[in-house]
């Protein structure tokens, strides 16, 4: 009668194997390899294991005996399985990529799994399973855009710092304008939420106006001043100049973040600004507007209050921004900026790198 061999745990791999026993991310194969072991270290048999993972005895005594002769990595791969190497298969998988990257259809912009499959002349389910397997989607494309500021490096450096060492008797604020915000109606009314089915909204909607939000972020506690107007020339945002002017401590300086909008820098308000020697003005690169925590937040705004909102009048969309302010400011939290000005130019390198190995068209 075969007896099966003993399983010896050191206190390491039994914190591992019961970590992956019990781990939702574990694949299945190894969390039911894990309890195998665990289990086999009891002293059970593996007759009794089997029935108690759902498998069979061959299967237990498969992975007992790997782990006695190879310890925790002899469970953590399956053994090479004996057979020819597919040598034509690995050479359409690198056709179907060298093609999906390099080339486009003659009639698109990037190709499709049925036209790349037909263009190769095998099946879409093996196109399929390779892009997923090298994470291909030609479908999807993100946009960006690098600064050809010559000041990028000093004005980052002078924001970041801002931002991770702010000065002493100071506030900090981000500054900016959401422009254009229309006051959508729908043309039809939508369905509420439901269990089993989401809200609905027509395609279609009617204009009933725009409006222009001047916000300031205060860094430190996340609050906004926020204020909604027409227009949006120099003679507004010097009126909204004021008004930070006005709502913030008299003995504190202020630092302005804001961008390079030909009418933050209108000679009024920079004579203006000459007579408030308090106010610091901060300006962020061109192309990166991201560098001004205000647009996270108005991120949050559109996605929150606006996109899915529905307004029968600029007035009424004015109250809602202005009801999401108050709502924001009574429990407001700041947000964290962690990006350091070497993390930013390294990845600025890295994309400049790559961009100039593109030939130019």
């Amino acid at each position: 009668m075969r007896i099966a061999c003993t399983i010896t745990l050191n206190p390491t791999d039994h914190a591992l194997l019961t970590k992956w026993s019990h781990g939702r991310s574990t694949p299945v194969r190894l969390m039911q390899r894990a309890k195998i072991i665990l289990l086999a270290a009891e002293g059970m048999e593996n007759k009794d294991i089997a029935l108690h993972v759902g498998t069979d005895r061959r299967t237990v005594s498969r992975w007992r005996n790997r782990y006695a002769q190879m310890g925790i990595d002899g469970i953590m791969k399956d053994a090479p399985r004996s057979g020819r190497i597919p040598t034509k298969r690995n050479s359409l998988v690198r056709r179907i990529v060298t093609v999906t990257t390099q080339t486009k259809p003659d009639n698109a912009t990037h190709w499709s799994i049925r036209t790349l499959a037909t263009h190769l002349d095998i099946s879409a389910s093996m196109v399929q399973r390779v892009w997923k397997a090298n994470n291909l989607k030609p479908h999807q494309v993100k946009t960006f855009k690098l600064s050809n500021d010559k000041l990028f490096i000093e004005k980052t450096l002078d924001i970041v710092g801002l931002y991770l060492n702010p000065p002493d008797k100071a506030l900090v604020l981000c500054v900016d304008e959401k422009t254009q915000i229309q006051a959508l109606d729908r043309t039809q009314p939508g369905l509420p939420l439901k269990k089993g089915r989401c809200g609905t909204m027509t395609h279609d909607y009617k204009r009933n106006g725009t409006t222009t939000l001047f916000a300031a972020l205060d860094v430190a506690n996340g609050n906004i001043i926020g204020e909604c107007k027409k227009k949006h020339r120099h003679q507004e945002w010097l009126s909204f100049l004021k008004r930070i002017d006005a709502e913030t401590p008299a003995e504190l300086d202020l630092h302005l973040i804001i961008d390079n909008y030909a009418t933050h820098k209108h000679w009024k308000v920079k004579r203006w600004l000459a007579k408030h020697p308090r106010i610091h003005i901060h300006l962020t690169p061109t192309s990166s507007s991201w560098m001004n925590l205000v647009e996270r937040w108005f991120r949050d705004l559109t996605d929150k209050q606006i996109r899915r909102g529905t307004f029968q009048s600029v007035d009424e969309l004015i109250s809602a921004i202005m009801a999401y302010i108050e709502k924001h400011n009574q429990e407001s939290k700041p947000f964290i900026w962690t990006a350091t000005a070497e993390d930013i130019f390294e990845k600025v390198q890295r994309a400049r790198n790559v961009l100039d190995k593109i030939p130019s068209v």
